[in-house]
């Protein structure tokens, strides 16, 4: 009985062994279950933002709810977190309601979010990504709704009333972290799409209802996706329509953010400079700490992603 019942264990061992190795085809979900365990934590991210925003669109377009209700659901506004809606920090991190942002956002999420995760550990990296998100647009709601108040307050820490919606500020903290985990690797960060939303803000703010203004946006625009898809061109002469501007990493992030919130004392931007920040800080210091308990692990990453 013991010899029967051992032969009939190892049957059903090796059965279920090679329906989860040997044959994924049969697997539960098929190949479709195949590719979805095989994503990364940061495509999951990238599909989740997409979905969002066609859920988002789909909601404006379809006239269920007022674009106020809609975003007073999925946007983080600082006023309406400190009135309870908390569930806000989290939904405004995959929200986005125009697709160039979205387009730019999941582009760069791609390569540092892929690159970070293979370096911490996907589990590491989920929960870091999460907290980094949630700890930027905290950081901004709340510099918004105590400092925010006022003209010169309004240009630098963003007006309590506003809605803010993207992933930027994760995107940050990821960026934070790989500043300090792998600070001399060189970088390009894609100025093109950054310098045409600033000549964007300054068209709107001279001519604000003007044909322009309207011109001006849809020029703007396509340049956006033009620079965009360049960056995946073999040819080097394509990819210099992005301006693409070479750094060590621990440089990129200030680059980023400082130019952009002395513009924005001038002109309104629709960046969100304090959550980029907040972002940065908490990369910077989840990258501190690895270094202090993981010392020679991240030593050796960071003499592997050594800029030449």
């Amino acid at each position: 009985m013991t010899a029967w019942f051992n032969r009939n264990l190892e049957r059903n061992n090796l059965r279920k062994y090679s329906e989860r190795h040997l044959l994924p085809q049969r697997t539960k979900g098929g190949n479709w279950g195949n590719f979805f365990r095989k994503l990364s934590i940061t495509n999951w991210f990238i599909l989740i933002n997409i979905l969002f925003f066609i859920l988002i669109a789909l909601l404006i377009s379809l006239n269920i709810f007022t674009e106020e209700k809609i975003f007073s659901f999925f946007a983080l506004r600082a006023i309406s977190l400190f009135d309870g809606a908390l569930w806000t920090l989290l939904t405004s991190m995959f929200s986005h309601r125009w697709l160039p942002d979205l387009f730019f956002n999941i582009i760069s999420l791609f390569f540092v979010g892929n690159l970070l995760e293979k370096i911490i550990g996907r589990k590491k990296y989920f929960w870091f990504y999460i907290c980094a998100g949630l700890f930027a647009g905290l950081f901004y709601a709340v510099l918004s709704f105590y400092f925010g108040r006022n003209e010169i307050g309004a240009k630098i820490f963003v007006d309590p009333e506003l809605y803010s919606l993207g992933a930027s500020g994760a995107i940050f903290g990821i960026a934070g972290l790989l500043a300090v985990l792998t600070p001399l690797m060189k970088v390009y960060l894609v100025a093109g799409p950054i310098i045409a939303l600033v000549i964007q803000s300054v068209i709107g703010s001279v001519f604000p209802n003007s044909s322009i203004n309207s011109i001006s946006n849809l020029i703007i625009t396509i340049y956006i996706f033009i620079s965009i898809f360049s960056l995946f061109s073999f040819n080097p002469t394509l990819r210099k329509i992005s301006l693409p501007l070479g750094m060590p990493f621990w440089i990129m992030p200030l680059v980023a953010i400082v130019p952009l919130i002395i513009i924005g004392l001038f002109v309104p931007l629709p960046i969100g400079n304090t959550a980029h920040l907040g972002g940065l800080i908490a990369g910077a210091v989840y990258g501190v700490y690895l270094k202090n308990k993981y010392r020679k692990k991240t030593d050796y990453i960071r003499n592997y992603f050594r800029g030449g």
